[in-house]
């Protein structure tokens, strides 16, 4: 029998997790006739990429069509985060005016931001400005309306209306899912209003979206991947996404991505 690949096992974990809801890792071990130990690599990877839930001694099947609490995204590909967070606050030059919103990956975009000078920021995010705190002479404006406390966000008409006030050469966003279509989605109608005030307001508009994002399927939408100017993001995108991009001129940009000839060479190998 054919060993199967690392990219096939944890395919087939994520398979037998998904048709019965749990699974022992004992149980997943006999069925890929590999060790408890190998399985138990493969879900804490899964699990930290946000596929399914970890439990002690096995693993459980997550929705992609409800949101993962605050404290849970915080942690969930972080290191993924900060190099998308990174590689986009390298295209924002000093001075420039900015909407930032709601998300854990904005919010890693902010960080990066903490060096760059008078920067002058609308945020709907409480966090994002707390985190812009070491910019030098950075401005922040903070939408009114109601504080979310579960994740800082600031949400309602009143945001939104702020938001329209203000015109900016930057509208940063975050999203929960993206659909095969390039259908932007979200959960909260209100943080909906904020995020595509943000879009209409801006001369330029950077999404941040981890791979995560094209599992998950909330029901509310936000636009389409073709409004945005580019797209940052850490692994490269489903085909039909990347050729939604290319049509409408989107530029892609993936964080810590090895130059071509550099992975050529690895591939050689």
């Amino acid at each position: 029998m054919t060993m199967a690949s690392v990219e096939e096992r944890r395919a087939r974990i994520l398979q037998i997790v998904q048709q019965q809801g749990y699974a022992a890792n004992e149980d997943l071990a006999k069925a890929l006739q590999v060790t408890v130990q190998t399985v138990r690599r493969d879900v804490n990877t899964l699990a930290a990429e946000g596929a399914l839930s970890r439990h002690h001694g096995g693993a459980s099947a997550i929705s992609f069509s409800e949101n993962i609490a605050y404290s849970d995204r915080q942690i969930l590909n972080l290191a993924q985060k900060d190099a998308i967070g990174q590689s986009a606050a390298t295209a924002i030059p000093d001075g420039a005016s900015l909407f930032i919103n709601i998300g854990t990956t904005t919010e890693a975009f902010a960080r990066a931001l903490r060096m760059h000078r008078a920067l002058r920021v609308i945020t709907n995010n409480i966090h994002v400005a707390s985190l812009l705190t070491p910019a030098p002479e950075c401005s922040v404006v903070i939408a009114g309306g109601t504080v979310r406390l579960r994740d800082g966000g600031i949400v309602g008409p009143a945001a939104a209306a702020m938001i329209e006030q203000y015109r900016a050469d930057f509208g940063v966003i975050g999203i929960s899912g993206i659909d095969e279509d390039g259908t932007l989605l979200d959960f909260d109608v209100d943080e909906i209003a904020a995020a595509q005030a943000i879009i209409r307001n801006s001369r330029t508009v950077f999404l941040l979206a981890d791979r995560t994002k094209f599992r998950r399927r909330p029901m509310a939408r936000v636009g389409h991947i073709s409004e945005i100017s580019a797209f940052y993001t850490d692994q490269p995108p489903p085909a039909s996404i990347r050729g939604i991009l290319k049509e409408a001129g989107v530029g892609l940009h993936i964080a810590n991505e090895a130059p071509f000839s550099e992975r050529k060479r690895k591939e050689d190998k």
